[in-house]
């Protein structure tokens, strides 16, 4: 069930503050400014990055042109796209190649011969996919906002923004002087049909002067097999993508039993930093929830990840409480609006700073880059 629905099915499912919370050292209270700066215990003793989630996603259409420079006005070190391709090869910025989500698709009787149903990693879906369309017929579809019942904010831009080219998102980029950080999504599927993402992604980087190891670029996948052969190709930085459960797709294609909680042992560790520049954990795999969402006693995985030689950027902080443990909520639980209000967002990107994370994505970069000049100054 998606987001959306869930929330006009009955809502966020409301849970009282435990004790669990204590004794990761926190507290239930609103925030407050720390007594003092904290020292900076990151790989490279260098400030946390701040990484714009699909761009300015609480405030804009996600991975839309609007998204990315307000996202850069926030104040973002690197703007991410997600990658998937068109019948022509176009590499295009969107979360997942289905469209109807995060576009006007279904508007437009002139594609209405090109809704399917597809097995994507494995779950089916009926819907329109970036595959079918050419690049052409893509730019006449317009955008809107994934999560209309919790951004109504964000909705009122919709149909203002058409689907952007990855060239029109490194050419924001290589502009204002911000970092790009790519996910290749899907890419067991896209290389079985015949339109792989690798090549064409580091072609259109290095148009635009994202080549390698010293550039502000990274790369990122929840596969690993197309991270591995890419690493045989570019020096540009890979980061694993670890999810909270499951396991790679390219791992369930080969009948391979690992999971993602092999990944985060000291021997998948190990492996990963024999082809990765770091790891993109879950959020929950560093300040893990219980059954009731209460933040429990953080892991040991970022300093394991260090141990191994691996930068952690973690994903993703947003500050709507839906989103949030409980401890970290705000407002009146009580009111229908309380799922979609801000909770205690920055005192959870502190907890975060403060583990010592090489970077965070976020909805709110604003947020984040303040958050972060409040505890490292």
């Amino acid at each position: 069930m998606s987001l959306s629905r869930r929330l006009l099915a009955g809502g966020l499912a409301l849970v009282t503050v435990g004790s669990a919370y204590a004794a990761f050292g926190g507290s239930s209270g609103a925030s407050s400014a720390p007594a003092r700066k904290s020292a900076l215990s990151t790989l490279g003793r260098q400030k946390p990055i701040v990484i714009a989630h699909r761009g300015a996603s609480e405030y804009r259409p996600e991975e839309s042109r609007s998204a990315y420079l307000l996202a850069i006005e926030m104040g973002a070190d690197y703007i991410e796209p997600d990658v998937v391709t068109t019948k022509d090869h176009v590499l295009v910025a969107r979360h997942d190649n289905w469209l109807n989500d995060t576009t006007d698709v279904a508007k437009h009787p002139e594609f209405a011969s090109l809704k399917k149903t597809k097995t994507i990693d494995g779950v089916q879906h009926t819907d329109w996919f970036t595959e079918d369309f050419t690049f052409a017929q893509l730019e006449t579809l317009r955008l809107k906002e994934r999560l209309p019942d919790l951004r109504a904010g964000s909705s009122a831009f919709d149909g203002v923004d058409r689907i952007a080219g990855l060239d029109e998102v490194l050419q924001i980029a290589k502009d204002h002087h911000v970092g790009v950080y790519p996910e290749t999504k899907h890419p067991t599927y896209f290389r079985g049909i015949g339109l792989p993402l690798e090549d064409e992604l580091l072609k259109d980087l290095a148009k635009y002067g994202f080549k390698g190891r010293n550039d502000k670029v990274f790369i990122q996948s929840f596969e690993t097999s197309n991270l591995r052969a890419l690493s045989k190709k570019t020096s540009i930085r890979l980061i694993q993508l670890i999810d909270t459960q499951g396991a790679p797709y390219d791992f369930v294609a080969n009948h391979d039993p690992r999971t993602y909680d092999d990944l985060v042992k000291p021997a998948g560790l190990k492996d990963v930093a024999s082809y990765a520049y770091g790891i993109g954990p879950g959020l929950t795999r560093i300040i893990p929830v219980d059954t009731g969402n209460h933040a429990l006693p953080p892991t040991t995985l970022v300093r394991d990840a260090h141990r191994a030689g691996l930068a952690v950027h973690p994903w993703t902080v947003r500050p709507e409480n839906y989103f949030l443990p409980v401890e970290y909520r705000q407002g009146d639980s009580g009111s229908p609006n309380f799922p979609r209000a801000e909770g205690d967002a920055s005192r959870y990107l502190a907890d975060f700073y403060r583990l010592g994370v090489d970077g965070i994505f976020s909805d709110d970069s604003a947020l984040a880059v303040s958050t972060r000049a409040r505890v490292f100054g």
